[in-house]
C-alpha cells in the first residue's frame, strides 16, 4: 500500500521562504513522475510543480523564478523550495504521484496523493 506523506508547511511573513518536503512507502520517486498542487480555501485544487523521471520540472506561471522543485534519490524525498512567498501562496500543499515518464500538471493524472500541509502566508 502506498503512502504519501508531505512535512515543511507553517506560516511564514511575506516574502519568507519554506521548504517542503514529500516522502512515500511503497513507491520510490525517482521512478514516478511526481508533482505539487494546492488548495486554496475556496479554490480549487491547482498544480504548482511537476518533475518527470527524467528530471525536468514544470511550474506554473506564477510562481516560476520563485519555487523549485527538487528530488533526492538517495533519501526518496521529493522537495518544493517557496522563496519570497506572497499570500497568494497560501494553502493546502499536496504532494503526487505516478508510474509515468511525463509529469503533466493536472490533479486527474497522479495516482497517489498524500495528505497535504499547510501553508500560511501573513502580510
Amino acid at each position: 500500500q502506498v503512502q504519501v506523506v508531505e512535512s515543511g508547511g507553517g506560516l511564514v511573513q511575506a516574502g519568507g521562504s519554506l521548504r517542503l518536503s514529500c516522502t512515500a512507502s511503497g513507491l520510490t520517486f525517482d521512478n514516478h513522475a511526481v508533482g505539487w498542487f494546492r488548495q486554496a480555501p475556496g479554490k480549487e485544487r491547482e498544480g504548482v510543480s511537476s518533475l518527470d523521471r527524467n528530471g525536468r520540472p514544470i511550474y506554473t506561471g506564477s510562481v516560476k523564478g520563485r519555487f523549485t522543485i527538487s528530488r533526492d534519490n538517495a533519501n526518496d524525498t521529493l522537495y518544493l523550495r517557496m522563496n519570497s512567498l506572497k499570500p497568494d501562496d497560501a494553502g493546502t500543499y499536496y504532494c503526487a504521484a505516478r508510474s509515468s515518464v511525463t509529469c503533466p500538471l493536472f490533479e486527474s493524472f497522479y495516482t497517489y496523493w498524500g495528505q497535504g500541509t499547510q501553508v500560511t502566508v501573513s502580510s
